[in-house]
């Protein structure tokens, strides 16, 4: 049974992946290296708890039990120590996930299940590292993590039946809808987002339209809550992009990268976490 659960890494989805679980009644414990980071991140999540309460999005007793279950740890084997599910939230890199969970592995308790947030990369070559495959899976939460219904969940070569109930029944209790995807690069939402994304600034690139007007376009046409150039600045185009990247490498041709997006990228344009990507932002929403 998980009661405590640890998220690692305090950015856009930690802290996210952290309020969502904490509303709904878990332990929570969010670390982060970065004592700066930390902090801005609880400031994040109390400042989200509050609107939400004031919008009549949570109730009070919600936001009591977010004020209570979220612990801002900044030493890992502290953060850890009592953990039933590790999530990881790092940045989508292979090397530095593998390191995280090899450390992971050597100091959680032996009944800790680890969990990877990724959108792209493959839970079966993070588990190996690990001496316990069956207990490592992906759950791929969607930001903004309280708005959005899904989690992508994504078993290992040795990932146990028992690991996947577990995970399918905490998806269920911070009420989000889950589906169980068969392991391959992009699993089902990547591959489709990052097309659409990567067309529309190949668009953008050769002039077919504004950015406003494609994702206009986007919206009233095909019905998309939001603009996929939106949608990029919002994730982030430089993670659009190392999605890109290795889903080139892995499926082919038709996933490389705009050029216009690389060139981005290179220059900083972001999306809102840097204040200007597609469009301009105020400094207000840089994390």
């Amino acid at each position: 049974m998980v009661q405590n659960i640890s998220v690692i890494g305090s950015g856009i989805m930690g802290r996210g992946i952290a309020y969502n679980c904490a509303i709904y009644g878990y332990n929570v414990t969010l670390h982060d290296l970065d004592k700066s980071a930390l902090a801005n991140a609880q400031h994040s999540i109390e400042t989200l708890a509050l609107e939400s309460l004031e919008k009549g999005y949570i109730t009070r007793v919600q936001k009591n039990l977010l004020f209570e279950n979220v612990h801002y740890i900044n030493n890992l084997e502290t953060a850890v120590i009592h953990a039933d599910l590790v999530i990881e939230a790092i940045i989508e890199k292979m090397d530095e996930k593998i390191d995280l969970f090899r450390k992971l592995d050597s100091i959680c308790p032996e009944k800790t299940i680890l969990a990877t947030n990724t959108s792209s990369l493959s839970p079966t070559e993070i588990a190996a590292q690990t001496a316990r495959p069956d207990q490592v899976i992906a759950m791929h939460f969607f930001n903004p993590v309280h708005k959005m219904k899904l989690i992508e969940i994504i078993r290992g070569l040795e990932t146990s039946d028992e690991t996947v109930q577990i995970i399918k029944k905490v998806a269920s209790n911070i009420q989000k809808e889950s589906i169980e995807v068969t392991e391959f690069p992009g699993f089902v939402t990547s591959r489709m987002n990052v097309l659409i994304g990567n067309e529309a600034m190949n668009m953008l690139m050769e002039g077919v339209a504004s950015a406003e007007d494609i994702d206009k376009a986007v919206k009233l046409g095909l019905n998309h809550p939001m603009g996929p150039l939106e949608l990029g600045d919002l994730v982030g185009l430089d993670t659009r992009l190392r999605t890109l990247e290795y889903l080139h490498k892995t499926l082919g041709e038709k996933y490389r990268p705009s050029p216009l997006l690389v060139k981005y990228v290179k220059a900083g344009r972001l999306g809102r976490k840097s204040g200007h990507g597609i469009y301009e932002y105020n400094k207000e929403v840089r994390t």
